[in-house]
């Protein structure tokens, strides 16, 4: 199993969610490998993205701002795997060879991944797959990425004053100080990266009023086009 070397030599495809652990693997698999294109997955209605609630227009911004073009998908959790498929299967008809992801904890058997890029033909690349996870943020940050907390679980020991930070080492300290994983693996957060090393321009953006959805607050984000 050579999942964290799965990109090396190949053209890939990235699943990116505009979040740090995905553009962290697109980074360490574009030292090794040739980007061809972002896989983005959208809710059924098309109006956010499946995994981090965004609107489409900031993940293609960011999108642009790294230079590779989008592949868009909307789907229920029903259809997820068949639109999932049917779209590294358009990335290998334009030359794709292989799959990137942003998992950390996938387990070595029963990995989704694994299981969707076979059926598609493509091998699959996992750079972070098994990383410690505070090296990945340490990582992640010393690369001189930027990137905004957006959701937070507040079951799980985030607060909504969390929302809009930026994951700095010294917010990683006290997450650390909290109980909450660095990288949120357990769902306490998710992010949103607004510049880093691979962006040819950083992503203005305007916060939006919060929005609560039970155990959940979100932090809604728009282009700042007057910026």
């Amino acid at each position: 199993m050579n999942w964290k070397n799965g990109a090396c030599g190949h053209k890939f495809i990235a699943s990116f969610s505009g979040g740090k652990d995905s553009v962290l693997a697109l980074y360490k698999a574009m030292q090794v490998g040739e980007a061809v294109g972002l896989i983005i997955m959208l809710e059924e209605e098309g109006k956010r993205s499946r995994s981090h609630g965004m609107p489409p227009e900031i993940i293609r911004a960011q999108a642009e701002s790294v230079g590779l073009p989008v592949y868009t998908g909307a789907a229920s959790w029903t259809d997820y795997e068949s639109v999932f498929t049917g779209l590294l299967k358009q990335a290998k008809n334009k030359g794709a060879e292989a799959l990137v992801t942003g998992d950390l904890d996938m387990p070595a058997h029963g990995c989704w991944h694994d299981k969707v890029t076979k059926n598609a033909g493509l091998k699959l690349g996992m750079p972070l797959w098994e990383m410690d996870h505070l090296e990945a943020v340490q990582e992640f940050i010393n690369l001189g990425f930027v990137t905004m907390l957006v959701t937070v679980n507040l079951s799980l020991g985030m607060k909504e004053e969390d929302l809009g930070r930026v994951l700095t080492h010294e917010f990683v300290e006290e997450l650390q100080a909290r109980g909450i994983d660095p990288c949120g693996e357990g769902g306490e957060f998710h992010t949103t990266v607004i510049d880093g090393p691979i962006f040819k321009h950083p992503i203005t953006v305007r916060k939006c009023e919060i929005v609560r959805d039970g155990d959940y607050a979100f932090l809604p984000l728009e282009l700042d086009r007057m910026a």
